[in-house]
């Protein structure tokens, strides 16, 4: 295993890459960010992806890693929401392989946040079931068992009270209605609540732009499992989609 490997996070505005110092589990150099091309087809997409790569100045054997904001079954694009239509039935490691020629491993978004934190952030040393969530425009999860990531498992969008479970309680939901904090708790109480009962996690991490503010809500809420903010905030899915294509 080596111990350098590129990460990429890939959003609908911006696409973002870093190499990542694997002991560290932090970037070895300044992050870098490009506009996401418009439209955002596969290939558009792929050519950003080596100008990031291209950037630095790495040995040929570095793999990369990319976060990727679509469910996707052994690299395969199932469906898209944020990005060009055209993604979906897309070999996502294969295209970005043909196109930088280095060895590549690709996640969901979600999931890439969810390995970055139990390797190094908020669960590190964590042993059995840990759920990472990601709370923003919608409800992303991560569920990792002993260290080993169970892909694509959309948790977000369980029905609970006849709902789509991120409608109601997403960061989005809490702005769009204008909820207190205490408002909006009540709602993650029936949301992990429910998540519990099916899962049984040993810990609870909550990530997504809102953590920074876990003080407000987090000490609402009163569940089985510890609960608590992210550590790695915007540079987890970097870091996780980098340790993941390091074969860590």
């Amino acid at each position: 295993m080596s111990d350098l490997a590129f990460g990429i996070d890939i959003g609908g505005s911006g696409i973002k890459g870093a190499p990542v110092d694997l002991v560290a589990g932090d970037y070895a150099e300044k992050r870098t960010r490009i506009p996401t091309p418009q439209p955002s087809t596969p290939q558009a997409v792929a050519d950003v992806l080596a100008e990031l790569v291209d950037g630095y100045h790495l040995p040929d054997d570095v793999p990369i890693g990319v976060a990727f904001p679509a469910p996707m079954q052994h690299g395969v694009v199932r469906s898209m929401a944020n990005l060009d239509q055209s993604w979906t039935g897309v070999d996502l490691p294969a295209l970005v392989q043909r196109t930088t020629g280095r060895h590549v491993v690709a996640v969901n978004d979600a999931d890439a946040a969810g390995v970055g934190e139990v390797r190094y952030g908020a669960a590190r040393d964590t042993e059995g079931v840990v759920l990472v969530a990601t709370l923003g425009t919608g409800i992303g999860s991560a569920l990792v068992i002993d260290g080993v990531l169970v892909p694509n498992t959309e948790l977000g969008h369980l029905e609970i009270d006849g709902f789509d479970a991120e409608s109601r309680a997403a960061d989005s939901a809490r702005e769009r209605e204008d909820l207190s904090w205490e408002e909006w708790a009540e709602r993650l109480q029936r949301y992990f609540g429910v998540v519990e009962d099916l899962l049984s996690p040993d810990l609870i991490v909550v990530g997504g732009g809102v953590s920074k503010h876990h003080e407000k809500y987090l000490p609402h809420l009163h569940l089985r499992a510890p609960i608590v903010p992210a550590q790695l905030r915007n540079a987890a899915g970097i870091v996780g989609a980098a340790a993941l294509a390091a074969g860590r």
